[in-house]
């Protein structure tokens, strides 16, 4: 039996709740790696990594501010990952309907 595949890596990107944790801070503002690991529990290297993982699913983007890359949340990315949330929303809301409005005693 074959695996699911995802066509989109976002998905898979997100998954992981360390990611995520760093996309809310990042949605707070815009930070620089020392400053997102302050309230994390992993390291620096750690989170770069992660940062790594984010700029190439396109969710996150960096700027050079000095020494220090500034990441920040990428709004496209991010729109294009709601635009797909919206999308199975409103087909399983579709299936709900659907469902609800057939008579009692179709299958």
């Amino acid at each position: 039996m074959g695996t699911y595949q995802s066509d989109d890596g976002a998905w898979d990107v997100v998954a992981d709740r360390t990611r995520r944790a760093i996309m809310e801070r990042l949605a707070e503002r815009p930070q620089a790696v020392v400053d997102l690991a302050a309230g994390l529990p992993v390291s620096r290297p750690a989170v770069s990594q992660h940062l790594k993982v984010l700029k190439e699913a396109g969710l996150v983007a960096e700027q050079a501010a000095g020494t220090k890359r500034i990441y920040r949340l990428n709004a496209a990315g991010v729109a294009a990952l709601r635009d797909q949330l919206d999308a199975f929303w409103r087909r399983a809301l579709a299936g709900y309907q659907e469902m609800t409005d057939q008579p009692e005693g179709e299958p």
